[in-house]
């Protein structure tokens, strides 16, 4: 009976954090998205300059977790830590769903695929 009420307690909690969760509406991740596109263009296959990476259509948690890195420190980059530091949790969430959701430029290696003859 004990861990039937600590399971239920813990889903409960679980429940109440998501319900609870910062939910960022559109226009303003869009506004947020904007900054971003200076360097990263706006469709956020990148900009003009080949430095910057791609952000279209790569993987929502990698962006998140790069966001995360450059706001705690782990990633070294001025101008992106300066961006992250300003970010909740939630807007970077946001952002990178958003950035991931996006049509992507990015390149595979299918066409350096040797076939067999």
């Amino acid at each position: 009976m004990k861990l039937f009420t600590t399971l239920s307690i813990a889903c409960g909690l679980a429940l109440s954090m998501a319900a609870s969760a910062e939910t960022i509406p559109a226009e303003k991740v869009k506004e947020k998205a904007a900054t971003c596109a200076a360097c990263h263009g706006p469709d956020g296959n990148a900009g003009t300059d080949a430095q910057y990476p791609r952000l279209a259509g790569q993987y929502h948690d990698y962006l998140a977790r790069a966001l995360h890195e450059y706001k705690n420190g782990e990633r070294k980059n001025a101008i992106m830590a300066g961006f992250a530091n300003t970010l909740s949790d939630a807007e970077i969430d946001a952002l990178s769903r958003y950035f991931g959701a996006m049509p992507s430029k990015l390149d595979d290696l299918a066409k350096y695929e040797q076939g067999s003859d």
